[in-house]
């Protein structure tokens, strides 16, 4: 391969992590999980550390599995990432799950009487295709 198909992979590699991380940024965003956890731990005048630590956490991430770091782990160590990414988890699934009480307020709003259980079916239904998808491809 030349210079310039080196050149053009990695632009097209870089764009795509942007665009990935900033669709993924603007979805914890939507969300609100970050000013809602600040409010419930009455920690407002953090928000900004919050968002800083979580931009960080990212591109630490990224660098990590771009360039495969190996890191020697002890179990205390594991033990804690596991209680954060717990935590993490929880916080989204509960904001998604805020986020499922629109469905029938807009089922009521757009009158849609007929077929409205299709709206859960076909996230559902989305998110194992995509689930799907990841792990045998």
């Amino acid at each position: 391969m030349t210079v310039i198909q080196y050149s053009v992979l990695i632009l097209i590699g870089l764009a795509s992590g942007f665009a990935v991380a900033s669709g993924i940024f603007a979805f914890i965003t939507m969300l609100g999980i970050i000013p809602r956890l600040a409010a419930r731990t009455k920690t407002a005048n953090h928000v900004v550390w919050y968002e800083t630590m979580i931009i960080a956490g990212g591109a630490l991430g990224n660098i990590w599995i771009v360039f495969e770091i190996p890191m020697p782990l002890t179990s205390i160590f594991l033990a804690v990432y596991g209680l954060f990414a717990g935590v993490y988890v929880g916080c989204l699934v509960m904001a998604l799950a805020e986020m499922l009480r629109v469905i029938p307020i807009l089922v009521n709003r757009l009158q849609i009487k007929e077929a409205f259980y299709l709206i859960p079916l076909a996230i559902a239904i989305g998110k194992i295709t995509g689930t799907l998808f990841q792990y045998f491809y």
